[in-house]
């Protein structure tokens, strides 16, 4: 398999280019393939992780369907078999990394879900006891399980860092009764994955959901439940009140940290031995949630 680190495709109008993800619009569809870029701190970094395209759109494609009993989603087309034949000479790098998938009005907010206590949530909780205008106990420990899961919206930034939104000023953007739909559906689609992941032997520690309108109808879209959109740590290994291992790009955060980059110019190549590292957590995931090799 081909790492892909940037996709052109001949009479197709690239509509979008993210940092993982690039977006084509065919006929009234899109085309969604996921690189083998990996970001980290804002930046997309100059290394490729192989594998990692075709792992997180086959993790996507697997929780899509099996959260469809909670909410319809986007997808229209997973097999590249079945692609229009103008797709068939990039099978190469289109196949098992691409998706065609429904045109859908989205909401610009990133829909996070905390189920334990880590990451920005608990440096806020250290500073105020709360994150964004929830309370919470006191004495929670790092990585410690909350009493139950919270949704903390965020703005969705195309460049930059995404805002923090109170649960009000997030009614007052959107409308009370769609945050509602979009809360209550968050945490749903959340507890019923991190239940089922449980059960394979990986904690969802929290995770960020994405929702479009079609018709009047609201939809899951963009990826879910990915190591790039969730942390994901090994439950054979969980201990509260410590940083956890994980099979997410936490792995790549904290070899940066442990670099002089300063995080505010280009960040630098990744070691092959982190690279390689990186693709195997992610192979990892995958193999343990779905039960199949990769």
């Amino acid at each position: 398999m081909s790492v892909v680190g940037e996709i052109k495709i001949d009479g197709l109008k690239k509509i979008k280019s993210g940092k993982v993800r690039e977006m084509f619009l065919y006929e009234d569809m899109l085309l969604i393939v996921t690189t083998d870029r990996i970001s980290a701190f804002d930046y997309i970094l100059p290394s490729l992780i192989p594998y990692k395209g075709a792992i997180l759109n086959k993790i996507s494609n697997f929780w899509f369907s099996y959260l469809e009993a909670v909410i319809k989603n986007h997808l229209l087309e997973t097999d590249f078999n079945k692609f229009p034949d103008i797709f068939k000479k990039y099978e190469d790098i289109l196949k098992d990394r691409s998706v065609l998938v429904k045109k859908a009005n989205i909401y610009p907010i990133e829909c996070v879900v905390r189920g334990y206590i880590t990451g920005s949530g608990w440096e806020e909780y250290k500073k105020s006891g709360a994150i964004g205008d929830i309370t919470l106990p006191e004495g929670l420990k790092l990585c410690e399980k909350l009493p139950e899961p919270l949704f903390t919206p965020t703005t969705k930034a195309d460049v930059g860092h995404d805002m923090l939104l109170t649960l009000q000023e997030a009614k007052n953007r959107f409308g009370s009764e769609i945050i509602l739909f979009l809360q209550n559906k968050s945490i749903e689609l959340y507890a019923r994955a991190a239940d089922f992941a449980l059960e394979k032997g990986i904690i969802i520690a929290d995770t960020k959901f994405e929702f479009g309108e079609i018709d009047g109808d609201i939809i899951l879209v963009d990826e879910v439940l990915t190591p790039d959109s969730s942390r994901f740590w090994p439950l054979e290994d969980y201990k509260e009140g410590y940083q956890q291992k994980s099979y997410d790009k936490q792995y790549v955060r904290d070899y940066l940290l442990s670099t002089d980059w300063d995080r505010n110019s280009l960040p630098p190549e990744l070691p092959e031995d982190v690279v390689q590292m990186t693709s195997r957590r992610y192979i990892t995931a995958y193999e343990k949630l779905t039960g199949k090799k990769f």
